[in-house]
């Protein structure tokens, strides 16, 4: 049963929306928003729909800045804390989920794979990944993408924050048509998503 409640951090009250697994040893996937987008952007609720459907957890995680009512993101190593103690108070919460999944589109995907390794989670879905400032393609963001973890990332033929390279461990599916917003296909998005998950085992 679906339910919001807040996380104390470091950093400020950070808010959850769960919906925990159906079934024991389930996976849980957490994601994170935009910099200053909230957990209502459309490819973030058409994954969690797709994936709840299909029997595992997902917790939608909204930073503190963001609860406080501010845009302008904190700095990252704030995002990353407060990402860490969240996900250390899942896991305590859900004790019997099976594996955790991290991810979130843009901002937040980037800090899921900062902190991937920390959390123990065992892969990273990233959408929207922004692989540099639109327009300065040298200040690369590749490098956050090694995780050594198994890696989706979705970004669209149209993203102007550019479009990561494939890898050992990193699968990239580049959807037509779509901007940094994935907005004109949640749909399409979220089964590219689900069929992820799915093909490595990680669905009931």
């Amino acid at each position: 049963m679906r339910h919001d409640d807040e996380i104390d951090t470091p950093r400020g009250p950070a808010r959850i929306r769960l919906d925990p697994p159906s079934v024991a040893g389930g996976t849980v996937l957490v994601l994170g928003h935009g910099a200053g987008g909230d957990v209502d952007a459309p490819d973030l609720v058409a994954v969690r729909d797709a994936v709840c459907g299909a029997g595992a957890g997902v917790a939608l995680v909204t930073q503190p800045y963001r609860v406080a009512g501010r845009r302008a993101p904190a700095p990252a190593g704030h995002l990353d804390e407060a990402w860490a103690v969240v996900l250390a108070e899942l896991r305590r919460r859900l004790p019997e989920a099976g594996r955790w999944v991290v991810g979130g589109r843009s901002s937040g995907a980037r800090v899921a794979c900062r902190t991937a390794d920390v959390v123990g989670a065992a892969g990273v879905v990233a959408l929207a990944f922004p692989l540099h400032p639109p327009g300065r393609p040298e200040r690369s963001r590749a490098g956050e993408l090694g995780t050594g973890l198994p890696t989706l990332v979705v970004n669209g033929d149209r993203d102007p924050f550019g479009v990561p390279d494939a890898g050992p461990g990193i699968e990239v599916v580049v959807r037509p048509g779509e901007r940094h917003d994935l907005r004109r296909d949640p749909a399409g998005t979220a089964e590219v998503v689900r069929g992820w998950l799915a093909a490595r085992g990680w669905l009931p």
